[in-house]
This record gives structure tokens, sequence and C-alpha cells, in this order.
């Protein structure tokens, strides 16, 4: 067995998952991290759109802390930081560029980047317009782990530059998603915050379905919709869902949609966590399409659409037995290889094989800006 390991995460936010889906992937795998033994501490900045939103204030499976600038951080957490096997950046995190060029030096245990927005970050990269993380950094970091697999992978080594880039999808705690009592509400529900580049497609795969199945019920649950949106009227708004909800949501849906953003659809092989939660409940998924579902959901296991007509048919006429198949399969699918448990498996075994002291790191200081 592994020894136990002293890991640092800094990421957006583990205390609020309001409007934030990093919450669920962090609580899921460090919660994992802590039941095989490790020890994690978490630093987020504090900051009060969270901090007015916080469902999550004192977790039982990690040390949660906070820290207001860049300088508390190094100033608070130097020793713990320091002396950590890994330490592990987020995407998306304030002020990362800074944070990275601070710590690259003064860890010296594995230094990592977690990406849970792969496709955006790098097109931000590409256009030096992320200020979470600058292309000259990349190849600070021992590991580069990636919520997008797929040929990203072999393009962030050698196009980017990253040392060693692993897959770190998103995962599903088995024990907080599984089917609920709840009866069915909903023929067709969505959870997601808005996101502009996503609404044609809720437009198309669930408002323009609601309005061709007037007797149908439906449901979208998530922050930061305008407010203008025609919402039709049997389409049901939940403005927030915390996490704890979520398995009773999918227990009341016949289906539910997932959909992804243009950029990951374009890389491919970037679940959702949604698509894992929904299977672990035994909730059929209807998903857009993009390249790499098959290898985590079989054909048989999930319905794909692009248009409304697609969503009718599949609403209309999948008997009660084949839409029992479909979610059995998917669920299988996902408890056996998509499991908080198994990525904190996978995480920890790209460490191991390089944990301990590292070389310093050679700063590109006047172009540290």
């Amino acid at each position: 067995m592994t020894k136990p390991l002293d890991i640092v995460f800094l990421g957006l936010s583990l205390s609020s998952s309001w409007g934030n889906g990093h919450a669920t992937t962090f609580r899921g795998l460090l919660r994992a991290l802590n039941d095989l033994g490790h020890r994690v501490t978490f630093l987020e900045r504090d900051v009060s759109w969270y901090a007015h939103h916080r469902d999550l204030r004192d977790p039982d499976f990690c040390d949660l802390r906070y820290y207001e600038t860049v300088s508390e951080l190094r100033r608070n957490h130097r020793q713990e930081l320091q002396r950590a096997d890994a330490v592990v950046i987020g995407s998306f995190v304030p002020e990362g560029r800074v944070i990275i060029d601070d710590l690259a030096s003064l860890c010296t245990g594995q230094f990592c980047f977690y990406d849970i927005d792969t496709p955006v970050t790098l097109a931000r990269v590409a256009d030096d317009d992320c200020d979470y993380l600058a292309r000259r950094q990349i190849p600070y970091f021992d590991v580069y782990f990636s919520f997008t697999g797929g040929p990203t992978l072999e393009r962030l080594e050698s196009e980017f530059g990253a040392r060693r880039a692993e897959a770190l999808y998103c995962s599903v705690d088995p024990t907080r998603h599984r089917r609920t009592r709840h009866a069915i509400e909903w023929d067709l529900g969505y959870l997601g915050t808005y996101s502009a580049d996503r609404q044609p497609s809720l437009e198309a795969l669930l408002l323009e379905p609601a309005r061709l199945l007037p007797d149908r019920r439906f449901v979208v649950a998530g922050s930061q919709y305008p407010s203008d949106i025609a919402w039709p009227d049997n389409v049901e708004r939940i403005e927030h869902l915390p996490p704890s909800g979520h398995a009773a949501f999918y227990s009341r849906q016949r289906y539910t949609l997932n959909l992804t953003r243009a950029s990951m659809i374009a890389a491919g092989w970037s679940p959702s966590v949604r698509l894992f939660e929904a299977a672990a409940c035994g909730t059929p998924i209807i998903s857009d399409r993009w390249p790499g579902l098959d290898d985590f959901f079989p054909g048989p296991a999930i319905e794909t659409a692009a248009n409304a007509a697609d969503v009718e048919r599949i609403l209309s006429a999948k008997s009660e037995r084949a839409r029992f198949d479909m979610a059995r399969l998917a669920r299988e699918a996902v408890l056996s290889r998509h499991t908080a448990m198994a990525r904190a498996r996978e995480f920890v075994s790209a460490l191991t094989p390089s944990v301990g002291m590292r070389p310093a790191v050679d700063l590109d200081v006047e172009s540290a800006a």
C-alpha cells in the first residue's frame, strides 16, 4: 500500500456549490483521498459571492482554510505548502498566475495543476487571455491533470510543453448519488448553471420539446439564467439546487438531459459530472453528441439527440422496459469505472512514481506579468 500522503489543494471553492461545478468534483475526490488514509488540506480564496452561499462550512474529510490575498497565502500557509508531498492548483483560482509563480519555487513535493476546464483553459492560454495560468507556466508542473482526455492529452505535451498530462475526469460518490424513493414528477429535466454557449442546446433539446409536448412536464435547475428567457408554462424552474438535493432531483425524472459546452464538444472526451451523477441514480440520459461519449457509455446505455424531434421521439416512443435497461447499463458503467474512489486511486497512482523532492524551478521572471 502507498504510504499516506500530505496533499494540499488550492481550488476555486470547496465551501460553496453556488454557480460552481468545481465543488462537486473536489468534494468527491477529497473525501475519497481521506478514506484512503491521506491527509488533505484545501485552501480557498475568501470571496464574498461564495461566502454568502456556503453549503459546506466544516467538511469532515479535509482541513478547509481560507486566505484573502496571495501574500497572506504564502505567509500563513508556507510551512504546509513547503512540506506537502503534493500541491495541486486548480483552474480558475483567483490570481492563479501569481500564485503559480509564487509557489513553484517554494514547493518541494510534487507540483501539479488540475484543469477542470481544459478546452477553455487552452483556448485562453493560446490567446494569452487566461488570468489563472500562463503558457510559460505549464512546464512547471510535474503532472498536468485534465478533465479532458483523448487527443487533448497529447496536445498538452507536444504543443504546450506539459511534462506529463494525465486524464482525471470528474466522478460520482455512489453513497450520495443513488435512486431515492421519490415519485417521478418530470418527463425531462436539466441541471446546470446558465452558460451562453449551452443555451442554444437547452432551447433546442428541452424548451422546444416542451412547447411541442404541452402535456409533458419539464424542469430546469440552476442559477444565473437571464430574466428575459421565455420559459414555457410546463417548464418548472429551480433557482439553485445544492449537491445534497441532486439524487432526489434525478430520481424524479423519467429522463435527464446532458448538455456540453461548445469547446468541450470540439475537444471530445469531456464528460460532465451530471452524466455520472444521473447514471448512478438510475436515471436514463439524453445527451448531445461529442467524440468519446461511447468510451464512457456504450451505445445502449445512453440516448443522443441533435434536435427537438429526436427528444420528442425518445420521450414518446421508448418503452418503459427499454428505459429501465438503458439506465441499468449506464449505472453499471459508471459504478465500475467512474466513482470518486476510482478517481482518487488514479490520482495517487499518477503521483506515486515521482513523489518526493523535486528540483527548483527556473522561473522566467521577466515574463511573469
